[in-house]
């Protein structure tokens, strides 16, 4: 055995293969990249980064811009109500109008008299009612006003009356003027400081309807007719008055307090109404109000879906009656109707829990979704505007350098003058010039990208250019000129592969700065604006100190996003380049 093994290692010649352990350039690099720790870290938190945002945002059931609510009781205003201070005026609409009806009407009852000139030269007289309301008319002057006295006319002078009717005809007596004149009369309207809700919300009540109901109450009679149909009155003083239908049931409430809901689409009944009469008429502070089957008001939801919540709410309510507590408030006469009620809201600041990992921002928007797509923008942006600065760079640095002479001296005075170019005002210059075209986030991106570029380059294009410098008088490059080689070959093919290592450092270390840049004009409001997400964007929408110091799951999950990347990039430069320096220990 032991000879066998002497003609084996006889057999091995110095220069066998198996004597000698050679590494490639290339896996010298890799061993000595992969012996630097902090640069495997940097590698492991770069590809989680990279995962988080690509694949997470793939995978999240959650849109960057989708806005989340909950659901709060809240006091919300309801209803507004006021007594009537002013006189309404209800129209005879089969009558001729002047224009100055109202106006001419409220004149003749502020200066007591009954007849008053109208606009188009007509004359207009006033019946006054009890309880302070009033039947206004068309008013002709009879020729022969002695013809028409009768027992009629003595009975309504002598009740201080100034209306009465003479073989159907109806008259005003008018003795403001110390002389009795007599007014052939027909309707116009009627004014009054009350509000008439029928009970049903598609009932036109008509002309007739309003005079005789005011005609019954100032009489005190307990029955009317209007347009054929009998009427029962039931007063309630001379502030409130309920209108009965023929079969009994609940038809009009008239009442002397203008009351309206504050929410569109809301009916209030005059079942409400009297309850809320009744209550502010007492001093109470609060009512209870019970609905009835079928009545139901919209409540007031935001979002999506608003409309088909609140379908399904009206449709549970029309089936059921609810007792609900209104609170009543009260300042200079006017009257705040209010209540407690399930109301939709932005779901903003909602602390870290099962639904949202990460919370809630303050436009409702779940955060880890946001920080996921944002993580793309960030990081697409550090490797494009890093892929172009190096191919400006390579290109520029490369022919100054290989070439010289007055070439490199316009070149590198283009690489000066670029430098001197201030980028924050430039910056403000472009984020003001879209914010006027109001420009898509999309379209900001890639402007962002390429200002960027346009800028950063120089860096590459004065390594480059030195490192042709010095490698150009080599005696490889002799050859290559011996040989016939063209000039872009030389330069693309044997120059600027030389000068790759420090262009991979310089790169590895520029993402981090590209990414810090990003991130700072997006806090400045320069960069990528909402609905859509970066890093930098997410922390400028913390902008005030309270929300800073007590919604801490806001912001900081965005800044360590930037720091660890930014981080993980100067880690990996500094691993690459140690590994490609010569000088290093194997």
């Amino acid at each position: 055995m032991a000879n066998e093994e002497n003609a084996k290692t006889q057999d091995i010649k110095l220069d066998d293969t198996r004597r000698v352990r050679v590494l490639s350039p290339g896996m010298l690099v890799a061993k000595r990249f992969f012996r630097n720790r902090l640069a495997i870290i940097g590698m492991v938190i770069i590809i989680f980064m990279f995962l988080f945002s690509f694949l997470g945002g793939a995978i999240i059931p959650y849109g960057q811009s989708q806005v989340f609510y909950r659901t709060e009781e809240m006091k919300k205003d309801y209803a507004g109500a006021t007594y009537i201070s002013d006189y309404m005026l209800f129209e005879n609409k089969e009558a001729e109008l002047p224009s100055d009806l109202y106006s001419k009407s409220i004149l003749g009852i502020s200066t007591g008299k009954n007849v008053a000139e109208t606009r188009n030269g007509g004359k207009i007289a006033l019946r006054p009612l009890e309880g302070d309301s009033y039947i206004v008319y068309h008013a002709e002057e009879t020729k022969n006003p002695r013809a028409i006295r009768s027992q009629e006319h003595d009975a309504a002078v002598g009740a201080s009356d100034n209306y009465f009717e003479y073989d159907g005809v109806p008259y005003i007596v008018d003795s403001s003027t110390g002389k009795e004149l007599l007014y052939m009369v027909s309707e116009l309207g009627v004014v009054c400081k009350l509000s008439f809700t029928p009970y049903a919300q598609s009932t036109v009540l008509p002309f007739d309807f309003y005079k005789n109901v005011l005609v019954a109450m100032s009489q005190g009679d307990k029955k009317f007719e209007a347009q054929g149909n009998t009427y029962t009155l039931e007063q309630g003083g001379e502030e409130s008055a309920m209108v009965l239908a023929e079969d009994g049931s609940d038809y009009v409430y008239i009442t002397n307090m203008n009351m309206n809901s504050v929410i569109g689409g809301v009916f209030l009944s005059p079942e409400f109404k009297e309850a809320a009469a009744l209550a502010i008429k007492e001093g109470a502070e609060s009512f209870e109000y019970t609905s009835q089957p079928g009545e139901a008001s919209l409540p007031e939801t935001e979002g999506e879906g608003a409309a088909e919540d609140a379908a399904m709410e009206n449709a549970e309510a029309a089936d059921a009656k609810a007792v609900e507590t209104y609170l009543l408030s009260e300042k200079n006469g006017q009257y705040l109707i209010s209540r407690f009620q399930q109301t939709r809201v932005i779901d903003t600041y909602a602390k870290p829990s099962k639904a949202h990992l990460v919370g809630t921002d303050a436009n409702g928007m779940d955060l880890l979704a946001r920080l996921m797509y944002g993580g793309r923008i960030s990081l697409l942006i550090g490797f494009v505007v890093v892929i172009i600065e190096v191919i400006i760079g390579v290109i520029i640095g490369g022919i100054a350098g290989y070439f010289g002479g007055w070439i490199d001296t316009v070149l590198m005075r283009l690489v000066d003058v670029i430098y001197c170019i201030p980028s924050m005002p430039l910056y403000l210059i472009l984020g003001s010039v879209m914010d006027h075209y109001r420009a898509s986030p999309t379209v900001r991106i890639y402007m962002l990208c390429v200002v960027m570029s346009i800028i950063g380059w120089v860096g590459i294009a004065r390594i480059v250019r030195g490192q042709i410098l010095s490698l150009r008088e080599q005696e490889f490059m002799v050859a290559a000129e011996a040989t016939g080689v063209r000039v872009s070959r030389r330069i693309f093919k044997h120059l600027v592969p030389n000068v790759v290592p420090q262009l991979i450092v310089f790169a590895t270390m520029g993402l981090g700065e590209v990414i810090l840049a990003e991130a700072t004009l997006s806090f400045l409001g320069l960069g990528i604006k909402y609905p859509a997400a970066s890093w930098g964007s997410i922390i400028n929408a913390v902008n005030d100190s309270y929300v800073m110091t007590n919604y801490l799951f806001v912001w900081v999950p965005a800044g360590l996003m930037i720091l660890l990347t930014v981080l993980a990039f100067n880690f990996i430069g500094d691993g690459l380049r140690d590994a490609f320096d010569p000088k290093m220990k194997r």
